[in-house]
């Protein structure tokens, strides 16, 4: 897979998707730092790019908008860097077992210090 990483999040997460044999990029060290987010989602589709981030709300908005995406992660709650590594190894390791993720989502959220994973199709009802 191939990632785009929001600047919302910890660049540590490149890192992680390399060491799993993905291609990822982080927003700020691209020097595109500061985009609107639907300029964020233009530039990953447009470059067949999944983001990365913790916005949920904006993102679930403009993806739910795009007619074909190649898939949006979501780290549910604004946690440190170590939370947000290890939930983000989590979602590699549930991408691993999923067939791909065009035009899904999935939300990774930690709850009681459980790890739970909700997957949809993003726009609902394709």
């Amino acid at each position: 897979m191939r990632f785009l990483i929001d600047e919302c999040l910890s660049p540590a997460l490149v890192r992680e998707a390399q060491a799993s044999g993905s291609e990822a990029y982080h927003l700020a060290h691209m020097g595109r730092a500061g985009l609107a987010d639907r300029q964020v989602v233009a530039y990953a589709v447009a470059r067949d790019l999944t983001v990365v981030t913790n916005n949920a709300g904006d993102f679930r908005r403009l993806y739910a908008a795009q007619h074909l995406h190649p898939g949006l992660v979501i780290l549910i709650p604004n946690a440190d860097r170590e939370a947000q590594v290890g939930l983000f190894r989590a979602a590699l390791a549930r991408l691993g077992t999923m067939r791909d993720l065009i035009n899904k989502g999935l939300e990774v959220d930690l709850v009681d210090d459980r790890i739970i994973f909700v997957e949809y199709e993003l726009p609902r009802g394709i």
